[in-house]
């Protein structure tokens, strides 16, 4: 069977699992798999209604005082065990922090390739393949693994969730042992603030600005155009270390990648190290006022002039539409 690694926070799936379960439908369908088999660790009994929910066979869930918060060690055990329980010979991960944290260890454990950060699953030459962009979007790469079971993070939005599982699948608890002193990092505590919008890297629509706002009290009019689209809240490595914004809504190589259906950007010139984490963007929007600034190149959209002065009559269009 596929494994999909799904994720959860606060009792509910992130939207990067549904997603999963769809990648891993496909990849059944393209190696000749007998079925799909979805992971859910740690999670509570409403995260695992809603996993069984997907479009899955099987549901396996791992709890337990090792797994009640992020131990890296521990998790990967529990991936290696339901892999080996499924024969699974391919593992999906979303391309979120998580994904790409677990994902390695697990292909440590395993010896296995690990495909990182793709949009698309082919088959080649009876191998499993996977397409990815690199050099911010310049380069389209195509990877395959030869070895006898492959592990893959999938990036978000990539592939559309299908319909929910019609029943819903048979669940089915593991048993996963482990050696305490094996884990060497734990979490102790998780901070949480509050939230009025989606998360950046699952928003299906992302606003962000950069320096061309001039000044960080302008930032208010990204904030009121997001929340009439209901976006999420983006910005630049060079607001975060100016002190603008915080560091949760940076966007790129050193932040967030995102993926969503529509980018809105708004005085940002576009710096590769930007353009790297937003390039899986369906449809990029963007305003400023340097007509030769390096994001229109990868432009669907793109208005020249002065932030300030657009940005209300945007807002008020919208408002007006809405």
């Amino acid at each position: 069977m596929i494994l999909a690694v799904l994720e959860a926070s606060d009792g509910s799936l992130k939207k990067i699992s549904a997603e999963l379960a769809a990648a891993a439908r496909k990849a059944q369908a393209l190696l000749g798999a007998d079925g799909v088999a979805l992971l859910l660790i740690g999670a509570d009994d409403v995260a695992a209604d809603a996993a069984c929910a997907l479009d899955c066979d099987l549901c396996l869930t791992v709890k337990g005082e090792a797994f009640s918060g992020y131990a890296a060690e521990a998790w990967a055990a529990a991936v290696v065990q339901a892999a080996k329980d499924v024969s699974a010979p391919l593992i999906l991960f979303g391309s979120t922090s998580f994904g790409r944290d677990l994902a390695p260890r697990v292909a440590g454990l395993m010896e296995a390739g690990l495909l990182a950060d793709v949009a698309e699953l082919t088959l080649e030459d009876g191998h499993l393949a996977a397409a990815r962009s690199v050099y911010s979007g310049k380069v389209n790469a195509r990877l395959a693994s030869l070895s006898a079971v492959t592990l893959a993070t999938v990036r978000p939005n990539a592939f559309s969730p299908a319909g929910s599982a019609a029943p819903q699948a048979p669940r089915r608890e593991l048993e996963v042992a482990v050696d305490p002193a094996s884990v060497h990092c734990r979490a102790r505590e998780v901070r949480r603030q509050a939230a009025t919008r989606p998360e950046l890297t699952e928003a299906s629509v992302v606003v962000a600005g950069g320096r061309g706002l001039k000044d960080p009290e302008n930032f208010h009019l990204i904030e009121e155009l997001a929340d009439l689209l209901g976006a999420a809240v983006g910005t630049t490595r060079a607001t975060v270390d100016a002190g603008w914004r915080p560091h949760s809504e940076q966007i790129g190589q050193t932040g967030k990648n995102i993926a969503p259906a529509l980018y809105i950007n708004v005085g940002i010139s576009g710096a590769v190290q930007h353009i790297s984490g937003v390039f899986g963007s369906r449809t990029i929007v963007s305003v400023n006022r340097d007509a030769e600034a390096p994001i229109f190149k990868i432009s669907d959209y793109g208005v020249v002039g002065d932030a300030l002065e657009i940005l209300p009559h945007l807002i008020e269009e919208v408002r007006r539409l809405g």
